[in-house]
């Protein structure tokens, strides 16, 4: 487990969405607006949130540089956008950050995006990365069929759509973790 302490000192040193985007290269930026132009929630999505109680907070280690961040990050930006005053986006550099990288290893390397998922007090709740399931299963059925796509090539609708529902799963899955937690309840005596 990661020290809450360490984790606030993190989460307040990270950036909110857009200007964590803006400290990357002009080509960075536009590759993360033209991908989060594509992310788009729904009005299930909005329904669903508009039940969640607790106040949750999402530290992202990230790269601006980083191809899966830039078709992985956008999607909890939109999700954020569902409840912001419940959900709080921040993003870190990983290499600037490495102290937080360095514990959060997978698969034995330096992994981005991962997310921390932490509740209202800033503790942690559940880490999440580097792709999600949806992500990993499209890729493996282009690298391990007959072709391997050029990085950059172009994600399918029918990809971001599912993906995009795998972030809210998980979100939803935090927003229980943190709604069914016996000290938050005592706390806010539900």
């Amino acid at each position: 487990m990661i020290d809450t302490d360490f984790l606030r000192s993190k989460f307040e040193a990270a950036l909110p969405y857009d200007a964590y985007v803006a400290t990357g290269s002009e080509g960075h930026q536009r590759a993360w607006a033209d991908f989060r132009g594509r992310v788009h929630t729904t009005p299930k999505h909005a329904e669903l949130f508009k039940g969640f109680t607790r106040r949750m907070h999402m530290l992202v280690v990230s790269g601006t540089w980083c191809g899966d961040c830039v078709q992985q990050v956008p999607f909890l930006d939109a999700i954020a956008g569902l409840r912001p005053d419940l959900i709080e986006l921040r993003v870190v550099d990983r290499d600037a950050h490495m102290d937080l990288a360095e514990r959060l290893v997978i698969n034995d390397g330096l992994r981005v995006p991962v997310v921390l998922f932490l509740n209202e007090e800033l503790e942690f709740v559940s880490v999440y990365g580097d792709r999600t399931l949806s992500r990993y299963r499209a890729i493996a059925e282009r690298q391990l069929g007959a072709s391997c796509p050029l990085p950059g090539a172009p994600v399918p609708e029918d990809e971001i759509e599912a993906t995009l529902q795998d972030w809210v799963d998980e979100t939803e899955r935090v927003q229980l973790l943190c709604r069914l937690s016996t000290k938050l309840r005592a706390k806010h005596g539900d």
